[in-house]
């Protein structure tokens, strides 16, 4: 039996006493059940409540397939959420640092899993997170069907929590992105951002203390908005408008430009003897990038290290595809731009531009790799 002797005058201790509400988890599974309901696609009714998610493949369409996996975090941007009390995006970047590095491989994202992790369990800002991590799963087109809710009293400040995003996706034998065939001539298409996405959030919050802006104001660069809602713009998602692109073999290789900017990311997915010659007078450097530049004097290098600067994705093709494929890419919704070439020397990227763009003077250049 489960009997251990107890003093008269001590209180019997529950889970609740110790900071964890086993009846609140519970009600948040009931509440957000739908919303994964919401995200079922083929392979996949995404309910709730097992042990485990199941995913079939055949059902998905698959003959032959390779899975792949990514897993990611929205990082120190969640402190800017947390203290604006906006949490109705972070669920879209979330799934979409994870996503978006699965098409750059050729995958389809097929199905997400999620952590939740506070110190007490707060439904409503629970359920609004999860409630955009469905909405990012049905922007990636993928099905979400698990998570976990964890309450951990101690580990975390009351009111902070924490994400982080599991997603498998797959693709047919044969036909993964590999940029083994990047080759000199070929051409570098730039794919627009929504803003900063989910990287270089750090500096944004030192520049935030060091200037005192006020986030509830109009942004001094788009007095359409207020800043803190233009930095927390969702991160961009380019599944659905790739995918199709990416199955017709009409790009060679993707790179999704995260942490290490565009400089450290475009190497990443190019052959030894192909450098990328990016010119940084092809597109304007957005406003918001050059309020943040400015606000900390940021030297260009720097910039093209920590934020995206305008561009989320990059496509390499061949030179004969260019037109065609920047054409696909409009008409999918997206801003597409010719910003580079590939040149043959080390593997590496090298950004120069004219002394009146956001580039330096003088080109500067990224050979060593991460990853």
């Amino acid at each position: 039996m489960w009997l251990v002797g107890v003093g008269m005058t001590q209180k019997p201790l529950t889970y609740a006493d110790a900071g964890v509400s086993i009846a609140a988890g519970n009600t948040l599974v009931k509440a957000i059940a739908p919303l994964a309901k919401s995200t079922a696609r083929p392979g996949a009714n995404a309910e709730l409540g097992g042990f485990g998610g199941l995913f079939d493949l055949k059902a998905a369409g698959y003959r032959d397939p390779l899975l792949v996996a990514a897993n990611d975090g929205v990082g120190t941007k969640l402190k800017l959420a947390i203290e604006l009390g906006k949490h109705e995006g972070v669920g879209i970047d979330l799934v979409a640092m994870c996503v978006n590095d699965l098409i750059v491989q050729g995958a389809e994202p097929l199905f997400f899993l999620d952590y939740f992790a506070s110190a007490r369990l707060d439904p409503v800002v629970a359920e609004a997170v999860v409630a955009s991590i469905a909405a990012g799963c049905r922007e990636a087109g993928c099905a979400l069907i698990g998570g976990e809710t964890a309450e951990m009293p101690g580990m975390y400040a009351e009111g902070d929590y924490d994400l982080a995003g599991f997603c498998v996706g797959a693709v047919e034998r044969g036909e993964v992105l590999t940029g083994e065939g990047v080759a000199p001539g070929d051409v570098v298409l730039g794919l627009a951002s929504s803003g900063v996405h989910s990287n270089g959030f750090s500096l944004v919050r030192r520049l935030i203390a060091d200037n005192r802006w006020r986030l509830d104001r109009p942004a001094v660069f788009d007095q359409e908005k207020l800043l803190g809602d233009a930095l927390l713009q969702p991160t961009r998602i380019y599944v659905r408008s790739l995918l199709p692109i990416v199955r017709s073999c009409r790009i060679k290789a993707l790179a999704h430009i995260t942490g290490g900017g565009i400089l450290e990311n475009i190497p990443r997915v190019m052959p030894e003897g192909s450098h990328a010659l990016i010119d940084a007078g092809a597109w304007e450097l957005p406003r918001l990038f050059a309020f943040l530049q400015a606000g900390g004097a940021i030297e260009p290098g720097e910039l093209a290290r920590t934020f995206n600067c305008g561009i989320g994705m990059v496509a390499i093709v061949a030179a004969d595809l260019a037109d065609e494929v920047t054409t696909a890419l409009d008409a999918a919704g997206e801003t597409a731009l010719r910003i580079g070439t590939i040149k043959a020397g080390p593997r590496g990227c090298t950004i120069a531009g004219l002394a009146d763009s956001w580039s330096a003077r003088e080109p500067w250049s990224a050979t060593h790799l991460h990853g």
